[in-house]
């Protein structure tokens, strides 16, 4: 995997604009599909209204978004209402989210967020602009990144070094089941993972993720019954081999490879 913008690319100067154009080049000769392996991925038309790119293979999309700096708990996205229509489309696509160097012309970092982590509880509805803006009226969203819990955020790229293949396609493939999963019981699962990541350690009490209670109720105070709703969750991440059942009300998250 070659990290450097090509050379025969026109020298950056004008900003955003072509920032996109390198990145864009970058993605379509090096970076392979993190669902089926294939080599490559080709770029849809451009002004495609929902993704960047897809895969010839498997047919996954994906959009890309692409800055200097690395991307803080917030990255912004279009329109609200069709962000939320496309939750639940079946071409609601993956999202790369990728980080490049000027002074070295390179990409420094590079991950997808597969598209089944994208739930309401996610996506933050932005201000109506105002009304003297051209667009007046029109109302964002934004990604909140730091809802995602870890296995959502794959590196193929990180710090300049490229990660395993084989690992990239196998993280891909242990979360892929929440896929199968209505948007409702999808964010529900995605919250006790995030639990279990707060934890901070790979074995774990049922205890530990009872102390997440409180937390759960608030974001869902229709359920009076949080405690056997985390059990059932467990129960669900340990038979999709997300985590392992080690005895006596203890889990571990399992491993890749």
């Amino acid at each position: 995997m070659k990290l450097g913008f090509e050379e025969s690319q026109t020298p950056y100067s004008s900003g955003s604009q072509l920032a996109r154009a390198w990145t864009e080049r970058w993605v379509r000769d090096w970076v392979y599909c993190p669902n089926c392996g294939n080599q490559k991925i080709d770029p849809f038309p451009s002004n495609s209204p929902v993704a960047d790119f897809f895969c010839e293979s498997c047919s996954e999309e994906f959009e890309l978004k692409s800055q200097k700096n690395r991307f803080g708990d917030k990255v912004l996205d279009g329109a609200y209402d069709k962000k939320c229509e496309r939750l639940a489309a079946s071409n609601n696509p993956n999202l790369f989210l990728l980080n490049y160097d000027l002074k070295q012309l390179s990409v420094v970092n590079l991950l997808i967020v597969p598209k089944h982590f994208f739930v309401p509880e996610i996506i933050e509805k932005r201000k109506p602009l105002a009304a003297t803006a051209r667009r007046a009226g029109w109302v964002g969203s934004k990604i909140l990144l730091s809802q995602i819990p870890d296995a959502g955020k794959i590196y193929i790229l990180k710090n300049g070094v490229p990660q395993s293949k084989d690992t990239v396609l196998a993280e891909w493939q242990k979360t892929l089941f929440l896929r199968s999963e209505p948007l409702v019981a999808r964010g529900w699962l995605i919250e006790v993972m995030k639990c279990v990541d707060s934890i901070g350690r790979p074995e774990f009490g049922i205890e530990d993720i009872y102390a997440f209670d409180k937390h759960l109720s608030r974001i869902y105070p229709g359920n009076q019954n949080v405690r056997p709703k985390i059990r059932q969750q467990l129960q669900f991440l340990r038979d999709r081999g997300y985590l392992d059942f080690v005895g006596r009300g203890r889990y571990r998250m399992r491993s890749i490879g």
